[in-house]
């Protein structure tokens, strides 16, 4: 993440830990989404199941972008096959208002206890730990949208219509994600990821008119904390020049942008992360392998590049196929 030399290409996975792992799905059983994150223990096993199945290169935590929410007065569930629900979603400038800004350390203290303990483990694996939090305006559209979506109608319409009460939104989310990161630093992350998941359904001029201002601080005050900050968003290939001048010390870049293109559009000296399509992992080896060649060959050994997934993991996705990938860019990129 600065750019240092290292024995091989680092290798770690966007939702590494989570459910295409057998371990995953057997300890989920019975037990809530939000009833593991909010457990340290069960939070913490989870973080460490890819770990100690394969060598990936950094561990990150098991958590949720949408953490915040509920502590904020926002009704979330995460329903079976559905997704996150938010009942008394963003509707108004007043509701924008009764949203609460509390201090992570006293309404989330289960996410600095779960760092906590699971740097036990991974310190003497010598395997570092990443944090991470949603972005202002991907945790904005979900409290908008009330669920995720497919055009953002409602959170375009508020941010056109209310742009005043947008602000606001955008700096209560600013406020309590700096201070959930800051609190995770302190817990023991190493580094830290910020996902800005769903920005790229957004123009430039609207990027940089309403969404812009807030991150930037965000990035800006994470960096303070000491910390690499990788800043990550799907479907962003017009927006990287704006996402990048924020100052990350990496991008994350989705699988629809090479890399090599990446490295043009993005600040000098920024690292780049990724982007194999993550569906190519429930292909045949032999596309995978040529995928992983082609992604190594337009980095052209240049420092600063972590191979990861263009976004998550998902569920169908065989444990062999990333156990297997992991070996491969260990094996081609070793000095």
């Amino acid at each position: 993440m600065r750019g240092e030399a290292a024995p091989h290409t680092p290798v770690w996975f966007m939702r590494q830990a989570g459910r295409y792992m057998p371990e995953y799905r057997a300890l989920r059983a019975g037990r809530s989404m939000l009833e593991c994150i909010r457990t340290p223990e069960l939070a913490a096993e989870i973080t460490l199941q890819p770990i100690k199945a394969m060598p990936m290169d950094a561990a990150i935590l098991f958590n949720d972008i949408l953490t915040p929410l509920p502590v904020m007065g926002l009704d979330l569930d995460f329903v079976g096959g559905v997704g996150p629900q938010i009942s008394n979603r963003i509707e108004t400038p007043f509701d924008v208002d009764r949203l609460g800004v509390p201090a992570a350390a006293e309404v989330m203290p289960y996410t600095a206890e779960s760092i906590r303990l699971v740097r036990q483990e991974l310190d003497p694996r010598g395997v570092p730990l990443i944090g991470f939090v949603g972005a202002p305006f991907t945790l904005a559209s979900y409290a908008i949208e009330g669920k995720g979506s497919r055009n953002y109608e409602r959170t375009k319409r508020f941010m056109y219509g209310e742009p005043a009460a947008w602000h606001r939104l955008m700096d209560k989310f600013e406020t309590i994600l700096a201070d959930y990161l800051a609190e995770q630093v302190k817990a023991g992350a190493q580094a830290v990821q910020i996902f800005d998941s769903w920005v790229g359904a957004l123009s430039i001029y609207d990027y940089v008119t309403f969404v812009k201002p807030a991150t930037g601080r965000l990035i800006e005050r994470t960096k303070k904390l000491g910390v690499p900050v990788i800043y990550f968003g799907t479907s962003t290939h017009h927006l990287l020049p704006q996402m990048s001048s924020l100052g990350s010390d990496v991008m994350g870049i989705d699988w629809r942008t090479p890399l090599n293109d990446a490295w043009k559009l993005i600040q000098p000296g920024q690292g780049v992360q990724g982007n194999l399509d993550p569906l190519l992992l429930q292909g045949p080896w032999r596309e995978l392998k040529h995928q992983t060649d082609r992604i190594l060959a337009e980095v052209d050994g240049r420092p600063g590049h972590i191979f990861n997934v263009g976004h998550g993991l998902l569920p169908e996705t065989p444990v062999d196929m990333v156990r297997r990938l992991v070996d491969y860019v260990h094996e081609q990129t070793a000095k």
